[in-house]
């Protein structure tokens, strides 16, 4: 199958690439960077190897059209713009967030502009999303928040465990997760032995995605207060999420449920008792690691989550939603274990 990945030079987008290359069925055939159009991949990518001697190419429709599917890796709002051009019959992966939102509402209020309209979510996780992603032609990638943040507490909300319309979450992530465009408060000399809040006061775009993810199987109205921190570090996130638990509702009985949601699930792992989730762990891989514990002095559940934002959070999330919809096995080509443990 010919793959386009449109928005290369990113991070997500050179992770898109890095993980491409050993696809024994998607042969990358289109790469395109438009401000990065005619260098080097090598020089943006130095660690892609494979890729040495080709150039980034401009973004071109007639280049798009000639592919079996494509990854779209651009800004918010630039998808919707291309997506009047290109074939109806070529399947696609948007990283982006203009097909996330169901709500026009939500999309004017966190992102600004018109609502470009709704694809399938692409998060094969929760409950009925597989079987809906297996029969699109065009998935919606979930932001690298939202990932973390919605499979740490989907168990719990549709289960009825929680009070899920007061869900707390404070998440870290590192700095790859604001993208490749330079910005003061992102250098190193900033950004090292220092963390801060940011989109502070619940203004963060992820959250109407949360919330509708989350909403789709709970049986009450779900809200969260987000907190995101800036990490100094290049790439990683760590999500706490809380809530209070509903009567009767024990840590016996949240195990049980958290097991039972996630224990054939490849790319998720509630981990055993005692063992906590760290972002070095999942580098490079597909992968979630979850942790719960009950705050008896609270009575609060808390719920620790760790991922590879441009992983699981972003491009290789984006291949296993690619393989689901091409008819292959979710996992091919996707590593479920991390860099450094």
């Amino acid at each position: 199958m010919k793959i386009g990945i449109i928005g290369a030079s990113g991070y997500s987008g050179g992770e898109l690439l890095r993980l491409l290359s050993g696809h024994p069925t998607f042969k990358v055939s289109y790469i395109a960077a438009g401000s990065n159009a005619g260098e080097l991949i090598t020089t943006i990518h130095p660690h892609l190897t494979d890729f040495a001697g080709q150039v980034f190419e401009s973004t071109q429709v007639d280049r798009i059209n000639q592919c079996d599917l494509i990854f779209l890796a651009l800004p918010h709002g630039e998808s919707a713009k291309l997506l009047p051009s290109i074939n109806e019959g070529i399947r696609i992966v948007d990283l982006g967030a203009d097909f996330r939102l169901t709500s026009a509402t939500s999309w004017s209020h966190y992102y600004g502009g018109d609502h470009a309209g709704t694809w399938v979510y692409g998060m094969p996780e929760l409950p009925g999303q597989r079987a809906l992603i297996m029969t699109a032609t065009r998935v919606a990638n979930p932001g690298c928040y939202a990932t973390a943040i919605s499979l740490a507490a989907s168990p719990a909300v549709r289960n009825n465990l929680i009070d899920s319309s007061d869900l707390v979450v404070v998440a870290s992530s590192g700095t790859t997760g604001a993208g490749r465009s330079a910005k003061i408060n992102l250098i190193g000399s900033e950004v090292m032995n220092s963390l801060t809040s940011y989109k502070f006061g619940g203004v963060h775009q992820h959250t109407p995605e949360i919330e509708e993810a989350l909403s789709k199987a709970s049986t009450g109205p779900v809200k969260i207060s987000f907190t995101p921190i800036l990490a100094p570090m290049p790439r990683g996130i760590l999500a706490t999420v809380t809530a209070k638990l509903q009567p009767g509702v024990n840590y016996e009985r949240i195990r049980d449920f958290y097991s039972k949601a996630y224990d054939d699930e490849k790319f998720v792992t509630l981990l055993p008792e005692g063992q906590l989730p760290r972002t070095s762990a999942l580098l490079g891989s597909n992968s979630v690691h979850l942790q719960i514990a009950v705050d008896l002095h609270t009575n609060r559940l808390v719920i620790s989550a760790a991922l590879d934002n441009l992983g699981k959070g972003a491009a290789s999330q984006a291949i296993q939603n690619a393989n689901l919809i091409c008819g292959f096995d979710e996992a091919l080509s996707l590593p479920s274990m991390g860099g450094v443990a």
